[in-house]
């Protein structure tokens, strides 16, 4: 499920899970577990990097449908732990993003330093509102932090997928390439980092990013216990059951 690449000093964590990468809890724990490991395995420097039909397609929603509640809780609360992991990473994280990257693959993506998406007609946001979920204000402040107040109200509440070349205009990505270059351009960003006196740059680091660590670790236990209930909604509901059809597992 997760593959590690090393690039000299970078190590390349890749999301291995076809034929999308939809997020289930054993990804997410797999995930947790390599951005963890990185840093004592030698690494100074991250890249997350998916497929190149699709970064990830976010959370694995007919996987969710089959849990009960405690599974589902387990599984969100992973989700939400590989975001902290990302955001509060002792070193550097670029995401290499060579496809579409909808909802949660978007998330984990918001949480790294620095994206660079493929160039073309490959679409990014948080259309979590289109599949009939409301957006955590935790994460709601990692889009608010790349593009903005106001506009990031209203990408989240239509829930609007953007493409690559607009998601770099409004600062939602950092950078566009080419889909297979999308990784060396990643390490190249941060082998630039890497080249700076080691100690001031990563104190410069953890300060310029202390606002994202404290707003998904202000995500609490009544936090997640309300977007469950949110899940459970009639409308929620529907909606989510309308993408099983639309996957073909209802």
């Amino acid at each position: 499920m997760i593959e590690v690449i090393e690039h000299g000093a970078v190590h390349e964590i890749h999301l291995a899970r076809p034929p999308v990468n939809a997020l289930d809890l054993a990804l997410l724990q797999a995930l947790v577990a390599a951005v963890d490991a990185a840093p004592r395995n030698g690494a100074r420097g991250l890249v997350l990097s998916g497929g190149e039909k699709a970064f990830s397609g976010g959370l694995d929603v007919p996987y969710l449908m089959h849990q009960d509640r405690a599974g589902l809780a387990a599984c969100w609360a992973q989700f939400f732990a590989a975001a902290r992991a990302l955001a509060r990473s002792p070193v550097p994280v670029a995401a290499a993003i060579a496809g579409h990257n909808p909802a949660g693959g978007c998330v984990l993506a918001l949480c790294c330093d620095y994206r660079v998406m493929a160039r073309g007609p490959f679409r990014i946001g948080l259309n979590e509102t289109q599949v009939g979920l409301a957006v955590p204000g935790a994460i709601q402040f990692l889009l608010q932090r790349a593009v903005g107040a106001q506009r990031a109200e209203r990408l989240v509440v239509a829930g609007a997928m953007v493409e690559s070349a607009q998601a770099l205009a409004i600062g939602m990505v950092d950078a566009l390439d080419e889909p297979g270059q999308v990784v060396a351009h990643a390490v190249a960003w941060l082998q630039g980092l890497l080249a700076l006196p080691s100690s001031p740059m990563l104190a410069a680091r953890r300060i310029a990013r202390a606002d994202v660590i404290a707003a998904l670790e202000a995500f609490s236990d009544a936090d997640l216990e309300q977007f469950l209930e949110g899940w459970y909604s009639a409308d929620s509901q529907a909606a989510l059951r309308g993408v099983m059809a639309r996957l073909g597992k209802a």
